[in-house]
């Protein structure tokens, strides 16, 4: 009898996952968002990059650890079978939200009097209240139960999509293909609803 070789493939691993959707979503939904527009504007106004980038950074840590703190709460008020449902639609929700152009108000930008980087700080942190990357880290602190990673994962795909935007400023802000990120991005949500309301989720203990 010939030997027959069984290949085993690794088995995929929920917390490089929980990171890399984390990461890879928000990057896509951060372009052309209200906060990216405030990150041209920021950097269009004051020409430092450095205060600028690290002022973003500690935003949207205290922003979307806020958010996840909220995500992974919520995972001990619901059922099992409820937060399925409650995930899968929120996730179907901000797929269509995506697609939606963001109106950016100049209010967000005027705290030119509290310096670069103070001004970085407190615009973005109250520009991204309410905003859908917020909203994305407290539904995928939810999915995937683990604060530390999500956070991470959302907080480099904002820094991912604003530090160019800060350094390149408008020289990029042509060239972005919006609505075909968006779509992507988009996407990627619905087909997170759907696998969570189909029961997919169930590989994280829903």
């Amino acid at each position: 009898m010939d030997n027959v070789v069984i290949r085993q493939y690794p088995a995929k691993d929920p917390k490089m996952e929980a990171f890399l959707i984390s990461t890879g979503i928000v990057a896509l939904a951060e372009i052309g968002d209200k906060t990216q527009l405030l990150a041209f504007i920021l950097a269009a106004k004051f020409r430092k990059p450095a205060p600028i980038i690290l002022g973003i950074l500690l935003a949207t840590l205290a922003n979307h650890g806020l958010a996840g703190a909220i995500g992974t709460w919520i995972t001990s008020l619901l059922g099992q079978e409820t937060l399925r449902w409650v995930l899968g639609v929120s996730f179907i929700g901000m797929a269509i939200w995506t697609l939606i152009p963001d109106k950016f108000d100049e209010g967000d930008a005027k705290l030119a009097s509290y310096g670069v980087f103070t001004t970085t700080l407190i615009a973005f942190f109250l520009a991204e209240m309410g905003d859908k990357t917020q909203i994305a880290t407290v539904a995928l602190a939810a999915q995937y139960q683990d604060l530390f990673l999500v956070v991470a994962g959302t907080t480099f795909g904002m820094m991912l999509a604003n530090v160019p935007a800060v350094l390149l400023g408008d020289r990029i802000a042509e060239r972005m293909p919006i609505r075909l990120v968006h779509a992507v991005a988009a996407a990627i949500f619905a087909i997170l609803g759907i696998a969570t309301l189909a029961g997919a989720g169930e590989g994280f203990g829903f």
